[in-house]
């Protein structure tokens, strides 16, 4: 029997976001975003929600481990060569908007900042390694937030615009693949990192919201055609953070809840962003909502011009649903609720490992969609012991990767047409949830504490080395 394997140019890599391995806070004329005004430790997004929190950084109050993170911004060159050894075929990163607009809504783009990438992608390509950059990465500028209400005001939509205009007309001949914005369905969870606002009690989240996502669908689009239009030859995809959602029992009442989970979660923003048009199933919810949506004219037709390539997704878990629940059957440290899965283990911090889950959210996507996928996400938060050797055997993590690979491979079987796969963390960086160091995620170590002290000695794991000869492989050798 012939042996599975993945396509020939399959795009092994890794991923990271700016805002939590570049550090270089004060450097290069660079502005303040969300991720910056973050503090360390597990109640970071709880701080970040409270009512009154102003968006300032109380050095009295917080640590800000966002600030130096991995310090990537001084030592890309050694981290990018240490990529290039494991046999990177490209890596996901984004820029981050506040280096190119430190406050977002400037006219002119600031070039210490455009300067930099020049810098990260040159380095990348001496390496062969293509880019694969996200616009915007939960690092929205701090004034967009403040002085314009994030997303629900149109005026973003504007800088938006002028801030992908930018980096396309600089770039074009250092990034070929693109997407807009990371894990857009997030917003639904928590709002204030991809949606640029909180919801207070006496604010109707449900308009808001959507409101926000409208003028985020328009952006889009007009990023898709700016894209096409200066780059020709680029690709430009949507990001989402996709957990596919299994019933609890075959109760028809929780098969029901289960597909609305999933039809709001999972499909509604992807289907704006791929089909071009608002799905058949949210006019019910609207109506059931009392949402109804400022839409200019012609932002129906530019959405559906200004249609994606393909779709990249976050896959870290499944998420299991009942529509009636009680305290202790929920999933502890499951970030889309849910109920237990009885038939799953969970990482340290709860969330539930179920490979199987992304050969279905492949199958799924891939039905209703028929574009090209790209796994842009995937990866095990654990705590990792240094021997006294120097050397860090995570055999876990290896393990986690070899289930979700060999699930991806299958899906290939299956008829899935996938572009690539780039584990998330490939470099151990700060937690967005929870601000550690200490839930890595990398196949390499990073020597910096949840307190701030350390080395930044980067040290290769075991993962490292399984995983270099994965890719010599192209994912035959698990």
């Amino acid at each position: 029997m012939e042996n599975k394997r993945f396509p020939e140019g399959f795009l092994w890599g890794g991923a990271t976001a700016a805002n939590q391995v570049e550090g270089g806070f004060y450097e290069g004329n660079k502005g303040m975003n969300i991720a910056d005004v973050l503090p360390g430790g597990k109640e970071r997004l709880k701080i970040l929600l409270s009512p009154g929190f102003d968006f300032k950084i109380d050095r009295e109050r917080y640590s800000y481990p966002n600030h130096e993170a991995i310090d990537f911004y001084h030592r890309y060159k050694d981290d990018i060569a240490l990529f290039a050894e494991m046999g990177f075929k490209v890596y996901r990163m984004s820029i981050a908007w506040t280096r190119i607009f430190p406050n977002g809504d400037e006219l002119a783009p600031n070039e210490d900042g455009l300067a930099f990438y020049d810098r990260v992608f040159d380095e990348l390509h001496k390496h062969g390694i293509e880019p694969v950059v996200t616009i915007s990465h939960y690092e929205m500028p701090v004034n967009l937030v403040t002085e314009y209400g994030g997303w629900r005001n149109r005026q973003v939509v504007t800088f938006f615009e002028r801030y992908v205009q930018a980096i396309f007309i600089r770039y074009k001949g250092k990034v070929k693949y693109w997407m807009t914005f990371n894990e857009i369905n997030s917003g639904l969870h928590f709002p204030i990192m991809g949606l640029g606002f909180a919801i207070h009690k006496e604010e109707d989240k449900y308009q808001s919201t959507f409101q926000a996502y409208h003028h985020q669908f328009v952006a889009s689009s007009i990023a898709v055609k700016r894209c096409h239009e200066i780059i020709p030859d680029a690709k430009i995809g949507c990001m989402i953070l996709y957990a596919p959602v299994y019933p609890y029992d075959c109760n028809p009442e929780n098969v029901m809840y289960a597909l609305k989970k999933n039809q709001l979660h999972n499909y509604y923003c992807a289907d704006v962003q791929v089909r071009g048009e608002y799905p058949a199933f949210i006019k019910r919810y609207f109506k059931e909502h009392n949402i109804e949506l400022e839409i200019q004219d012609g932002d129906l037709e530019l959405i559906k011009q200004g249609t994606v390539d393909y779709i990249g997704f976050s896959y870290y878990m499944s998420v299991t649903e009942k529509k009636e629940k009680t305290e202790e059957e929920a999933a502890q440290g499951n970030i889309l609720s849910g109920v237990k899965n009885r038939f799953l283990k969970a990482s340290d911090w709860g969330w539930e490992i179920d490979p199987i889950g992304l050969r279905i959210t492949l199958n799924e996507l891939y039905d209703r969609y028929q574009v090209p996928l790209f796994v842009v996400e995937n990866g095990l938060g654990a705590y990792d012991n240094v021997e006294e050797d120097g050397t860090i055997n995570d055999d876990y993590r290896i393990e986690y990767m070899r289930d979700h690979i060999m699930a991806m491979r299958e899906a290939v079987e299956d008829g899935v047409e996938l572009m690539g796969y780039t584990c998330w963390g490939c470099i151990d960086l700060v937690s967005m949830s929870t601000g550690e160091f200490s839930k890595r995620y990398g196949l390499i170590y990073v020597d910096k504490d949840d307190d701030g002290s350390g080395t930044l000695e980067r040290r290769k794991k075991k993962s490292f080395f399984w995983y270099k000869d994965v890719i010599a492989s192209n994912g035959e050798q698990l």
